[in-house]
């Protein structure tokens, strides 16, 4: 369990939440974990399979408490919430703000900023880390190109600019991506930059599978707060298209995502057998190793880093839960501006 904020996040499997006088109190196997005064929660989040007291959850709806229900994977399930709910006003909110430009802008230079600074990292690491002077080249090279368009994000007077900006980087970042993989399995896992829909190499097939499932949880972290998850900033409006997940995915896809490919790789956890090409050219991760990806992505989320803003750990599965709090305070005017999440 973890409390940050206002909001109590559960995660013990079989934990039992229920009511008692004037606080939450949580059991686990017959046992007491913790007890909350319920003056003190603005939201109770639920991961997976947690019961709950039909009791509390009627005093948690006369108090204005919501209750989050996700299941164990992050995926957004349902939300209690009573009578008296502010989420149509955090919308209305974020509609007016969405159709301010300037407003809009900031939120899009937040999140490049947060993914270019994070791509930044995992190539200056992995320049630390290689043992062949070609690879530290090309990856110091590209690190130092990123810096260039970070330093160049404040400039851009639009959006357009800013996901030029982006779209270059993003060309500079994957094409160093190769350097990072092992030498001697290189050739396997070569990519000629980043390919979708469908993906065209064993590299990007696995950052497919995986980008899908960091934008679940961050799909499920904007709902989880009343964001609505179509409307964004940087992303444009498209119909079933979920904007504002995208937006807030950019800063998660460098550490949820691409480090987690380069180390299923580097450890031969996912080998070139692990793919099957389609008609056409598609590549796609065969079922095992689907299943292998699945279990390392859940280990990941449970592994802990430390918040800046918060300066506590956390896991990395509640870092899109806590972004996209933070990205709703900034829409309400709680915040003076959305800061990304900047890993050391």
């Amino acid at each position: 369990m973890y409390q940050m904020l206002n909001t109590l996040y559960v995660m013990t499997p079989s934990a039992y939440v229920h009511l008692e006088n004037n606080t939450l109190r949580i059991d686990v196997e017959r046992e007491k974990r913790l007890q909350v005064p319920l003056h003190h929660l603005g939201s109770v989040v639920c991961f997976g399979n947690i019961m709950i007291s039909p009791a509390l959850m009627h005093r948690c709806a006369d108090e204005g408490i919501n209750f989050v229900l996700l299941d164990g994977n992050g995926r957004f399930k349902a939300r209690l919430e009573g009578a008296v709910s502010g989420n149509i006003l955090l919308r209305q909110a974020q509609h007016r703000m969405a159709a301010n430009v300037s407003f809009a802008l900031t939120i899009a230079k937040a999140a490049i900023t947060g993914k270019l600074r994070n791509c930044r990292q995992v190539l200056l690491r992995g320049a630390r880390e290689a043992s062949d002077e070609n690879d530290q080249q090309a990856l110091s090279v590209a690190a130092q190109s990123l810096a260039v368009s970070i330093r160049n994000l404040p400039f851009a007077d639009n959006l357009d600019s800013v996901r030029g900006i982006e779209g270059d980087a993003a060309k500079t970042y994957f094409s160093a991506m190769p350097c990072l993989v092992r030498r001697d399995i290189r050739e396997f896992f070569t990519m000629n930059g980043r390919t979708r829909r469908p993906p065209r190499d064993r590299f990007n097939a696995l950052l497919s599978f995986l980008y899908s499932m960091v934008m679940n949880d961050c799909r499920s972290a904007v709902e989880s707060v009343g964001l609505d998850p179509q409307l964004g900033f940087l992303h444009s409006v498209r119909p079933g298209r979920a904007a504002l997940a995208l937006d807030l995915m950019e800063e998660f896809r460098p550490i949820l995502a691409d480090r987690l490919a380069l180390t299923l790789i580097n450890r031969g956890q996912i080998s070139e057998r692990d793919v099957q090409e389609r008609e056409g050219g598609a590549v796609y991760l065969q079922d095992d190793a689907r299943k292998i990806v699945v279990t390392a992505y859940q280990e990941r989320k449970q592994e802990e880093i430390t918040h800046p803003l918060l300066d506590s750990k956390v896991p990395f599965g509640l870092l899109p839960q806590l972004q996209a709090r933070f990205l709703s305070r900034t829409i309400r005017g709680e915040m003076d501006g959305y800061i990304p999440f900047l890993v050391r």
